[in-house]
């Protein structure tokens, strides 16, 4: 019971740290961001922020982690299966996607983390192969989709140009240059149509 209100704190303080990164990368961009500007926004100490980040990157791969985490409970909301068919479940994953792009502090410059993975160069991560998985496990839980190792590599195929085009939209124009947004789901329909119509209507 006594550690209770300690863990509380503690997670009210990461959320907080959390929180002050997204607002500051909004402003500054990743490279500004420092671990100074967030314990002065926060009102925290530096030593504080240490105590849960030891550097950048790790408070980078969490603020791109809880990304990840609110991109999923958007866009899964529920739990409950498109009437229409899981290819029609993607388009609306992407129409997620734009949305938080547009309103998501910190989404739109470092959405996932695939950004640190170039910075800070790890064979074992890949924020869109994570990606890719957790689409892939929830498609296989509520739809009829051939769970193969052809499925998963054109679904990851699929979120690899699909990604790369929705930042793209968003890489100047806050907002999503349509062009691009219109492609994104071009391109996630042509790679997966085909399994999609392999699929036996129910």
């Amino acid at each position: 019971m006594r550690t209770e209100p300690v863990q509380q704190r503690s997670s009210e303080r990461i959320t907080l740290l959390l929180d002050t990164a997204a607002s500051l990368i909004d402003e500054k961009g990743i490279d500004g961001l420092t671990t100074s500007d967030v314990a002065a926004r926060s009102r925290s100490s530096v030593g504080v922020v240490y105590r849960y980040f030891p550097n950048i990157q790790s408070l980078l791969r969490s603020l791109a982690a809880r990304n990840l985490e609110r991109f999923l409970a958007a866009a899964f909301v529920g739990g409950e299966k498109n009437p229409a068919g899981w290819i029609e479940e993607l388009d609306n994953v992407l129409d997620v996607y734009a949305q938080l792009s547009r309103s998501e502090p910190g989404f739109r410059a470092l959405h996932f983390g695939g950004v640190i993975d170039e910075r800070f160069i790890d064979s074992q991560i890949n924020a869109n192969s994570e990606l890719s998985n957790r689409v892939l496990q929830y498609l296989g839980a509520q739809y009829e989709v051939p769970l193969t190792d052809e499925f998963a590599l054109d679904l990851d195929v699929a979120i690899e140009i699909a990604t790369a085009l929705m930042q793209r939209a968003f890489r100047v124009d806050r907002n999503g240059d349509e062009r691009y947004l219109a492609k994104a789901r071009i391109v996630v329909r042509e790679v997966l149509e085909p399994f999609n119509s392999a699929v036996p209507a129910e």
